[in-house]
């Protein structure tokens, strides 16, 4: 679990990186030979809810009729979320997400600007894409979440956009709306708010907080509520 840095802090450091990260890192290497579908772990199932808040869009994963909604809260350069994407989420995913038992939603934290500029790159391209481009996010943290260069941190976030579909055009720009970028840091400081978050992961299931768990641990919380 992370300790959440001061909202006001990431606004400014973002502000004052100014746009020098991004026009240096605009020579970028090309993709590898890997793809990522533009609904790459949406499920037959999984229905993407677009309603906004303000103009910030949530992430939502599964039927909007479930027994059971998931929040959770967690951060692209985490490693206690990525751990958890990789051994939780995927059977998660698998046994109540696509069988309709649980609706799921994902809320970005910020502890750093390197998680707002990926929450920046994985948002670009909507929601459609957006399940396909955390999952790599997530599977590939320690490659470039801590190189503690920003030109390779922004090179291999918009590797990552560019095997999504979106082009460096779309990237430039997403990663250079500091509006957006404000907008996420406010709405994500208001989320933290209503749920008393303190770390990451955190879940919210049906309501209730829980800190970071085992799939173990999860699955008689979601078949208690569930079976309720």
């Amino acid at each position: 679990m992370n300790r959440i840095l001061p909202v006001i802090a990431i606004v400014l450091a973002l502000v004052a990186a100014g746009a020098w990260w991004l026009t240096q890192g605009g020579q970028t290497p090309e993709p590898q030979q890997t793809s990522v579908s533009a609904t790459s772990g949406a499920g037959v199932d999984a229905a993407q809810d677009d309603a906004a808040q303000g103009d910030v869009i949530e992430m939502v994963l599964g039927d909007a009729d479930a027994p059971v909604t998931l929040i959770e809260y967690a951060s692209f350069t985490c490693p206690h979320c990525a751990t958890f994407h990789e051994q939780v989420f995927r059977s998660l995913k698998a046994d109540y997400i696509d069988t309709g038992k649980v609706k799921m939603v994902f809320r970005d934290v910020y502890f750093d600007r390197v998680g707002l500029w990926a929450s920046m790159v994985a948002r670009c391209g909507g929601a459609e894409r957006f399940w396909g481009m955390t999952d790599l996010m997530m599977k590939t943290q320690s490659d470039w979440a801590r190189s503690g260069d920003p030109v390779a941190i922004t090179a291999e976030l918009k590797k990552i956009g560019r095997l999504a579909g979106l082009d460096d055009t779309q990237l430039q720009a997403c990663m250079q709306d500091e509006d957006k970028a404000k907008s996420l840091v406010a709405w994500s400081e208001k989320n933290m708010g209503t749920h008393d978050v303190k770390g990451t992961p955190t879940l919210i299931i049906n309501g209730t907080k829980h800190p970071n768990m085992s799939y173990s641990d999860l699955k008689p919380i979601l078949d208690a509520q569930i079976g309720g």
